[in-house]
C-alpha cells in the first residue's frame, strides 16, 4: 500500500486502544482483523469481550497499556475522560515511552487537544487528535473519515493505523485541526437533521407514502448520509442508537463556543441546540441523534 505522504508499505506499530463503547469497540476489532497486534482497556468490564475474543489483549490499567504499545488510540466521551486516562493515576502518560504516539478519536475542544499535545510533547510522547465522523455503521464496516490534525512525523507514523478504521484519512493541519473540522462536521450535521426532519414531517402531513418520497429524492440535489439512513427512522419514529443525542448535543456545544470566540453567528445550531435540550430534558438522550425529528413532529401535530 501506498500512503497519502508516499510512503510504501509502512511498518505496523504495535497498538493499544483504549475505549470499549459504541464506537471504540468494533474500530479496535477492525484493527485486529486488519493484522495489527491490540491490546485495550476499558474501564467498565466485559466491553472488549468481542475484541479480546478475535485475538486483541486486555490489560487492568491505561498505564499498562501504553508500556505494551508503540501507539495508543482513545475513543472516549469528552475531555475529562481523556485527561484522566492520559494523565491521572496509572494514565497513560506513566507508561509512554519516548517515541510513542497518542492518537485521540474523541470528539473535544480543539483547545484541549492543544493542551494534551503540549503536555505529552514534554514527555517525548507525539499526538494526534483525528476525530471521526460516519457514525455507528462507519465504525463497524471501517468506513468512517478521520479528520486529523497533528504533526506530519506523527501522522505518517499513525496512517497505517487510522486506514484500517476508515476510508478516508484527510490531515488537515496541526494540533487542534481536526477537531476544529469535526465542530464543523457537527454543525452541519445539525442542520440536515433538522431539514430531513422538517421533509419527512411535511411528507407525513402531506399524506404521501415518506418512504417514496425519500426514495426518490435519494441521488437528487436534496440527497445525503441522513436522508439515506435516518429518514425511516423518522418516518417510523422510531430512534435505536447510533450516535446518542446527548454526545451530539456536547459537540455542538463545542462548536457554539468556538463561534463565539470567531464572532460566528449559528442560528441552526442555536435552534438545533435548544430542541435537543429539550429532548435530554424529556429522557431521549440515549435515542440516536435521528430523534431529532421527534421535536419536528411535535410542534407538527403528529406523536413526538
Amino acid at each position: 500500500m501506498t500512503s497519502i505522504h508516499g510512503e510504501t508499505n509502512p511498518p505496523r506499530p504495535r497498538v493499544g486502544f483504549a475505549g470499549m463503547g459504541t464506537m471504540g469497540a468494533p474500530m479496535a476489532l477492525n484493527l485486529v482483523k486488519a493484522g495489527f497486534s491490540v491490546t485495550v482497556w476499558n474501564r467498565s468490564p466485559g466491553r472488549a469481550d468481542e475484541v479480546v475474543a478475535a485475538g486483541a489483549r486486555e490489560v487492568s490499567t491505561p498505564r499498562e497499556l501504553a508500556m505494551s504499545s508503540e501507539v495508543v488510540v482513545t475513543c472516549l466521551t469528552d475531555s475529562p475522560q481523556v485527561e484522566e486516562v492520559l494523565f491521572g493515576a496509572d494514565g497513560l502518560a506513566a507508561g509512554f515511552s519516548r517515541g510513542s504516539v497518542f492518537v485521540d478519536c474523541t470528539t473535544l475542544s480543539p483547545l484541549k487537544a492543544e493542551e494534551f499535545s503540549r503536555r505529552l510533547a514534554e514527555l517525548g510522547v507525539g499526538s494526534v487528535d483525528a476525530p471521526v465522523t460516519g457514525g455507528s455503521e462507519g465504525a463497524k464496516n471501517a468506513t468512517l473519515s478521520i479528520l486529523v490534525g497533528g504533526a506530519e512525523v506523527d501522522v505518517v507514523r499513525v496512517e497505517p493505523v487510522l486506514r484500517a478504521m476508515g476510508k478516508s484519512v484527510t490531515h488537515l493541519g496541526g494540533a487542534g485541526a481536526g477537531q476544529w473540522a469535526k465542530a464543523i462536521n457537527q454543525v452541519i450535521l445539525a442542520g440536515v437533521y433538522l431539514g430531513v426532519s422538517e421533509g419527512v414531517t411535511l411528507a407525513l402531513k402531506a399524506g404521501l407514502d415518506a418512504q417514496q418520497v425519500v426514495d426518490a429524492l435519494a441521488g437528487g440535489a436534496a440527497d445525503s448520509w441522513v436522508l439515506r439512513n435516518r429518514a425511516g427512522r423518522m418516518i417510523a419514529n422510531d430512534y435505536p442508537l447510533g450516535f446518542k443525542i446527548a454526545l451530539h448535543r456536547k459537540d455542538l456545544g463545542i462548536g457554539l463556543e468556538l463561534a463565539e470566540s470567531t464572532g460566528a453567528d449559528l442560528p441552526v445550531s442555536r435552534l438545533a441546540a435548544r430542541f435537543e435540550d429539550e429532548l435530554i430534558a424529556d429522557g431521549h438522550g440515549d435515542d440516536d441523534n435521528s430523534a431529532l425529528a421527534r421535536v419536528v413532529r411535535r410542534l407538527s401535530g403528529l406523536e413526538g
